[in-house]
């Protein structure tokens, strides 16, 4: 006999919820640290309790606009929720959805039992990539991560000949969703877009392509207005910026691991030993031993999906470790010396996320090819083996992703700015865009000034990679710098249109002789322990983006907001619409 309809009901639920649950548990191992209050402060992420939408959120400030539309769309949620809530928020979804789209790309793609899928999950979410991106500071990059496989499966709706015209508006619809969100950041945006054109399918391309340009406007639309699209960035960057060898792997096996990170020290303590070896090859003869069946021949769109997805796999792993090489770095500096905007691509390793969607798959067949009996105790196995290895992923990162606490000064400082209708820039000292407070940890953090004061705070953009310096593209602020380490008088500093200069305390940095500036101001507007804020007299305030331009780039981030708020809309009420039933005749 079978088993009585409501108990199935029940063990079918209990299988449906298995996977979001088993998602939320990897990713809740993971940022469980971020729970606690506080925000989040580590190398390139910087979350605050309150943001501004300035020229610079709007990407119209000095420096190239690598923070559009994030920066702007943290400054409006943040007069209504704490930013830091917003960002771990933003985190925790981004690693959770992640899992679930490689299982639910799994299921769709490979029909795979509920033990492949938990593999699929694992891999999407316990894997070099992750942990190190994560280190970085990464925080946004890993929506347009996690927006991957959700777009393959659009993809893959919009390539179905027998859907509706409903049907297909909800898989247009669900793919505005996957590109705003991976729009968060220009890399995320090049992610799903690379990934979404080579999958729609060639009737689909225009249609995809002009989708992407409106959730790419944000930074499109700043970099042309700000001319940093014809800036060209420091040909330094490219050998700065390339993939890394690690220890026991070469570079090329340290991509194919899904590792590889430029900074040395942004990596797991488990990624520079044997254990680097021993978690990379136990995955490649996973994705290895499923292989065949993930290139198997099937149904036409599914098969041309898949083996798309393994061609780009390969592609994302082989050609960063050919950027890596004597040649690659010499034809990468040509590049970014003849063509404006290159240097979005030299940070190679970011790209090696577009093989993970084909290695969730191969991994999810490997785990249905090797468990024909007890798939339970051998996804188990798999999954322990997956894990281990990049053990210190666990708990932040083996505790370097924690909330840090803001010294209250910083408030006062942005109360003092926001009250005082005063003109000008905010320059800041020590010189440099790095610091290390005794309130923030051991690793350096991006200065959090630009994100916590209420007007636009000069950045020279300049980075200390590998005992070197790349040479940003904040000219502006890099001519004030020097002028401050200089000690120049105040009214050269005011001639550069800057208005506040605020000293921040207790972190190494070059102060040169910027005192005999300092001394010209009197008395300052505010000061304690962490922060001293001075006020410029008579800044002369010009070359700012004009009223056009700010509503343009305002426009344009209505825009992307427009069509992930409303694609997402549109997608849950069609598909809502789409599977419900057919009303009954009442005769």
């Amino acid at each position: 006999m079978g088993a009585p309809p409501a108990a199935a009901g029940v063990r079918a639920r209990l299988r449906a919820a298995t996977v979001p649950a088993y998602s939320a548990l990897l990713t809740l191992l993971i940022l469980a640290p971020l729970l606690a209050p506080g925000h989040l402060l580590l190398r390139d992420a910087v979350s605050t309790p309150r943001s501004y939408l300035t020229d610079a959120a709007l990407g119209l400030g000095d420096a190239a606009p690598r923070a559009v539309p994030q920066d702007a769309a943290l400054a409006v949620l943040s007069t209504v929720l704490d930013g830091g809530l917003v960002v771990k928020a933003v985190l925790l979804l981004a690693l959770w959805s992640a899992g679930l789209g490689a299982a639910v790309l799994a299921c769709r793609l490979l029909t795979a039992p509920l033990s492949a899928q938990l593999v699929a999950v694992t891999v999407a979410i316990w894997n070099p990539y992750v942990a190190e991106r994560l280190l970085q500071g990464h925080w946004s990059l890993l929506t347009g991560y996690a927006a991957l496989p959700w777009t393959v499966l659009a993809a893959l709706r919009l390539r179905d000949r027998h859907s509706t015209g409903r049907a297909r508006l909800a898989a247009w619809a669900a793919l505005a969703v996957c590109l705003a969100a991976a729009g968060l950041t220009p890399t995320g945006a090049l992610l799903a877009g690379v990934l979404a054109l080579l999958t729609v399918g060639p009737r689909r391309l225009p249609g995809t392509a002009l989708l992407w340009l409106g959730t790419a406007a944000p930074w499109l639309v700043a970099a042309a207005l700000s001319g940093s699209a014809g800036e060209h960035s420091d040909p330094a960057g490219i050998a700065a910026f390339a993939a890394r060898a690690e220890p026991w792997l070469g570079t090329l096996g340290a991509l194919a691991g899904l590792g590889g990170i430029w900074n040395a020290d942004a990596v797991p303590a488990t990624r520079t030993g044997p254990l680097a070896l021993i978690g990379t090859a136990l995955l490649l003869l996973l994705v290895l031993f499923g292989l065949r069946r993930l290139l198997a021949a099937g149904p036409r769109d599914e098969t041309v999906l898949r083996r798309t997805l393994a061609g780009v796999a390969v592609a994302a792993v082989v050609l960063p470790a050919l950027g890596a090489t004597a040649l690659g770095l010499a034809v990468g500096e040509q590049l970014v010396a003849a063509i404006p905007g290159t240097g979005l691509l030299r940070d190679t390793q970011k790209y090696v996320a577009l093989a993970v969607p084909a290695y969730t798959l191969a991994a999810a067949a490997g785990a249905m090819a090797v468990a024909r009996r007890a798939p339970a105790a051998v996804a188990a196995v798999l999954i322990a083996l997956l894990t281990l290895p990049l053990a210190d992923l666990a708990f932040g990162a083996g505790g370097a992703l924690r909330p840090v606490h803001y010294p209250a000064g910083w408030a006062r400082a942005a109360a003092a700015v926001d009250g005082a209708d005063h003109p000008g820039d905010i320059a800041v000292l020590p010189g440099g865009m790095f610091r290390r407070f005794p309130w923030s940890g051991e690793a350096p953090v991006l200065d959090p000034a630009p994100r916590l004061l209420p007007a636009d705070v000069l950045q020279t953009g300049e980075l200390p990679v590998r005992g070197g310096t790349v040479t940003g593209e904040g000219r502006r602020a890099a001519r004030v710098e020097r002028a401050l380490l200089a000690g120049a008088p105040a009214a050269e500093i005011a001639g550069s249109g800057v208005g506040w200069i605020l000293v921040e305390h207790r972190t190494p940095g070059p102060l040169g002789d910027s005192i005999r500036t300092l001394e010209q101001l009197g008395a300052p507007v505010y000061t304690d322990a962490d922060l001293t804020l001075y006020r410029v007299p008579d800044p002369v305030v010009t070359d700012r983006p004009s009223p056009n331009a700010r509503r343009i780039a305002g426009a344009a981030h209505l825009l992307w907001a427009a069509l992930l708020i409303g694609g997402a809309a549109a997608a849950a009420f069609l598909s809502r619409a789409r599977n419900s039933p057919a009303p009954r005749s009442t005769r």
